[in-house]
């Protein structure tokens, strides 16, 4: 949630900075430069009344003291008048600030700097990319579906029975493979300074409002009525939820977690061959990372959190590259957001596997989450970020397009010791045999 101030001190540099998003605010940011304007007179007020409700008490007492009973009862007739007054500003105060706050959460963070203007994905920044496309002799690649069902690792049409469409039910060595990725994502993610965390995966309204899932995408969420409990849809909510409400010492900053969790989407409005096989589910599991950091420091932690997922992508082995979004397809709580995709080879396509993104001061301020320099009384907003390291099915997808030979799938070197077994299918047992 942007700050009333950052507002009011420039709105026209806030709407200039939320039309790259292709937002039309100028409405709202008049009615909210007008609302608090308003909120601050009936402040003064209030405080006004207040004052002068205090001044006519020692006046009454002194009154009474004096034996002046009849000028004292009159003055109290005044000093109620007075209190019902302050009362009805009160009143008007809490619904104007209702209704600045209303009007508030409905804006998206402003994007930073960097960031392009654009309407869609069309219109994102290559930054760079990485790896080799794979090649075959003397064979067709299948896709990933495919190959699921010819080495039996992934049951889609029993998942369709259990559940629904998007709830794939992985087996044997699919499952395995699940298994070492999260392992290894958690591994890596312990060497570079991540402190894991397992957290609950369902979530009240206050955690999906203080990273900004709520309002903005409640569609989007599968809702426990009878509980008002949400399924996460990343652990971005429960993990940065944590800290909600609370005041942290400069020196505990950075923070970093990571998590992993299954995440639950109920991606409505997708269709279309991007939701095949594990393009795009409702149920996947997720390593996800976490940073609460200073505001100085929150772009070189952003670097430094897309540098190591570019270090799993590149031991995994995956053709990848790395866009920076452009306003129009930024995220609602997001200021600066870096997507990864890999090179699905049978599909032909690229398909995103992570975003990391900096929210600066945005979710710290729904969450009330703030810091304390050493010998200053003062607190500041922190800034957070996370980032998907990584989102497993479309990295399941490419490992089974992109190492798939004739006879078998390879399972990239670095997940071998979590797998327990080099191939799926082939000539696996054989090998071991010799």
């Amino acid at each position: 949630m942007l700050l009333v101030k950052t507002i009011t001190d420039n709105p026209e540099f806030v709407i200039e900075r939320l039309a790259i998003k292709n937002r039309d605010a100028r409405a709202a940011v008049e009615k909210i430069v007008e609302l608090d304007r308003q909120k601050r007179e009936i402040q003064k007020q209030m405080e006004d009344g207040k004052a002068e409700q205090n001044n006519l008490a020692k006046q009454i007492g002194d009154l009474y003291k004096q034996g002046k009973k009849d000028e004292a009862d009159a003055m109290k007739q005044k000093s109620t008048d007075l209190k019902n007054k302050v009362k009805e500003d009160e009143e008007k105060f809490e619904a104007l600030d209702k209704e600045l706050f209303d009007i508030l959460v409905t804006l998206p963070n402003l994007p930073y700097e960097l960031v392009a203007p654009g309407k869609s994905a069309d219109d994102n920044v290559e930054i760079r990319r990485g790896g080799e496309n794979p090649s075959w002799d003397g064979f067709e690649p299948l896709p990933h579906w495919d190959l699921a069902k010819k080495y039996d690792i992934i049951d889609f049409a029993t998942g369709v029975k259990i559940t629904g469409a998007g709830f794939p039910l992985y087996k044997g060595k699919g499952a395995k493979l699940q298994r070492a990725l999260i392992n290894f994502f958690l591994d890596e993610a312990a060497k570079s300074g991540y402190m894991e965390v397992e957290p609950p995966v369902l979530v009240n309204k206050d955690s999906g409002f203080g990273t900004g899932q709520l309002p903005d995408k409640e569609g989007q969420m599968y809702h426990c009525e009878q509980d008002d409990l949400y399924l996460v849809p990343t652990a971005e909510v429960p993990v940065t939820n944590i800290y909600r409400d609370m005041i942290l010492n400069a020196s505990q900053l950075p923070i970093r977690h990571c998590a992993y969790t299954p995440c639950f989407r109920r991606e409505a409005g997708s269709y279309g061959s991007d939701v095949k096989g594990l393009n795009r589910l409702h149920e996947f599991d997720k390593v996800e990372l976490v940073q609460i950091v200073h505001p100085d420091k929150s772009y070189k932690a952003l670097e430094i959190m897309v540098l190591h997922v570019e270090g799993l992508v590149k031991k995994l082995g995956l053709p990848y590259r790395i866009i920076r979004l452009c306003g129009g397809d930024m995220s609602f709580t997001s200021a600066m957001t870096y997507d990864f995709e890999v090179w699905c080879a049978a599909q032909q396509k690229w398909l995103e596997v992570s975003s990391v993104s900096n929210f600066e001061s945005y979710q710290a301020n729904r969450l009330k989450l703030r810091f304390k320099e050493d010998g200053d009384k003062r607190t500041k907003l922190c800034h957070t970020l996370n980032g998907s390291g990584l989102a497993l099915p479309r990295i399941v997808a490419s490992i089974l397009e992109n190492y798939q030979k004739a006879d078998r799938i390879e399972i990239p070197e670095v997940l071998r010791k979590y797998t327990g077994f080099d191939y799926i299918g082939g000539e696996e047992e054989e090998a071991k045999a010799e």
